[in-house]
């Protein structure tokens, strides 16, 4: 056994793990993540994508000890503490960018750190940068919406901390 520590969706765990456990393994079994799905355990689909540091990786492609010490970013990790959709997660719902769901989480995943590099992505660009994921139900049009919409929300929206609260109440806005 290997002993790791890494910070999941902002919780920091220490685990003891046999070496060849996958991350989507560790995520899924050891941590109850199960938003980051299982599609083909070849890398293929990107269903089990996460963001390891902040970039988009296929968790059944990593070792759980290729995660230490790291930030791991998961589908359940997106959301603020309130329970509110990220961007990205609430343009899929409003776009229609899902039908069985099963890729989902990891095209929304491939679509945040796409729009961490590219805040303004034309079609193609976002088409690139999903090509990694697979969907066999959508064709894509609604998941290339989605991704556009999602910047276009995130490119025009305030974030809401103390310091844009306080530059809006002197100019009359509220976050």
């Amino acid at each position: 056994m290997t002993r790791i520590s890494m910070t999941v969706d902002g919780v920091r765990y220490d685990d003891d793990v046999e070496p060849r456990t996958l991350l989507v393994q560790h995520l899924r079994d050891r941590l109850g993540k199960v938003g980051t799905v299982v599609g083909c355990d070849t890398s293929n689909c990107g269903a089990c994508t996460v963001l390891l540091s902040g970039k988009s990786v296929k968790s059944c492609s990593i070792l759980a000890v290729q995660a230490d010490s790291a930030d791991v970013t998961t589908i359940e990790g997106l959301a603020g503490d309130g329970g509110e959709l990220h961007p990205v997660q609430a343009a899929f719902h409003e776009q229609h960018g899902l039908q069985c769901g099963y890729c989902t989480p990891g095209m929304i995943m491939a679509a945040v750190d796409l729009l961490t590099e590219n805040a303004e992505p034309t079609d193609a660009e976002i088409r690139e940068g999903l090509e990694g994921n697979l969907c066999r139900c959508t064709g894509y049009q609604n998941i290339v919406r989605a991704v556009r919409a999602a910047a276009e929300s995130m490119r025009t929206s305030v974030p809401s901390t103390p310091e844009t609260a306080e530059a809006g109440a002197r100019e009359g806005v509220t976050t």
